[in-house]
């Protein structure tokens, strides 16, 4: 602390100049790390600035970022449910069109050729739906071929334990609340078409005119009631779907959230505030012009006392 001196009649000491320099220099310290500040827009440029505000800080800092990757892993998690929600719909719209053919085959007024060529065009559509199982890809996994699971990170606890988020599209998925627990809509290789028993998509095919098979009167009523019950099944799958986009949706809302609150109370203790460190830069430029002066005065006072020596 600079003090106050009386009886300066010396000229082998010069207190109120090593004031005036001890007070330049602190300016000059003050100037340097304002001018930093300033330049950078952070307040916080090095521990030394604020200890217990540097460790908060980059503390904040690790779980922001953990929870940006979160996100991101959300992020994927809903491209997988819009893929797989999209191929659902798909089908369903190819199965309903089945189920129209199969309607219009029950019809007394339709001769055998138009049976057959109903029978015929829906099989076409059954290829389809095998097409859109292969087809549909996620990261290099079938999403529908009825082994597709997967855990994705949706955020972390206070010990960073990571929180996961299971998606489920096996054939057994119980949460389908199918009654054979057994889903399974590969349509060229299965015999129980979306969890349906006996529900053979492929028999289309086998109509002809000597034997219409599943369009004949005799099975006609049962290919309707199992196809009905298939795309109730491929409903409930897609329902499942829904509620797991719906609950990653809030998920993706509440990480972004949480990332802005962060940014924020991050930004409160290392952002520089540009109005005060400019204020606090003027004052102490004052202050160091204030001291250039009484330095060069203070130096001036041993030469003053030099004159009684001339005498």
């Amino acid at each position: 602390m600079p003090y106050v001196t009386g009886g300066q009649s010396r000229i082998r000491t010069n207190t109120p100049a090593e004031n005036a320099y001890n007070a330049l220099e602190a300016s000059n310290r003050i100037i340097s790390q304002k001018q930093l500040r300033l330049s950078t827009g952070k307040r916080i440029n090095s521990a030394a600035d604020d200890v217990a505000g540097y460790i908060t800080s980059r503390a904040l800092a690790a779980r922001n970022g953990a929870l940006k990757s979160a996100l991101r892993t959300v992020g994927d998690a809903l491209n997988l449910t819009s893929i797989a929600q999209d191929a659902l719909d798909n089908i369903n719209t190819l199965i309903t069109t089945i189920k129209d053919s199969a309607a219009s085959a029950s019809s007394g007024a339709l001769g055998t050729d138009e049976k057959v060529a109903l029978a015929k065009a829906a099989y076409r559509l059954a290829q389809q739906i095998q097409t859109v199982v292969d087809s549909t890809v996620f990261g290099g996994q079938q999403l529908l071929s009825g082994a597709f699971t997967g855990e994705f990170v949706v955020g972390f606890n206070a010990a960073n334990t990571l929180l996961t988020f299971l998606i489920d599209l096996s054939t057994s998925n119980v949460d389908y609340n199918i009654t054979s627990n057994n889903f399974n809509i590969n349509a060229m290789s299965t015999t129980n078409f979306a969890g349906v028993t006996g529900l053979d998509l492929t028999s289309l095919d086998a109509v002809s005119s000597s034997d219409l098979g599943i369009f004949s009167n005799a099975f006609i009523s049962t290919t309707l009631t199992s196809i009905a019950e298939a795309i109730n099944n491929i409903n409930k799958v897609a329902s499942y779907v829904g509620g797991i986009t719906n609950r990653l949706t809030s998920q993706e809302e509440l990480l972004k959230g949480q990332i802005v609150n962060y940014n924020a109370a991050i930004s409160r203790l290392e952002d520089a505030d540009v109005a005060l460190e400019q204020l606090e830069l003027i004052k102490a430029q004052f202050l160091q012009q204030a001291s250039l002066i009484s330095l060069a005065q203070a130096n001036q006072n041993p030469t003053n006392y030099l004159q009684l020596l001339r005498g």
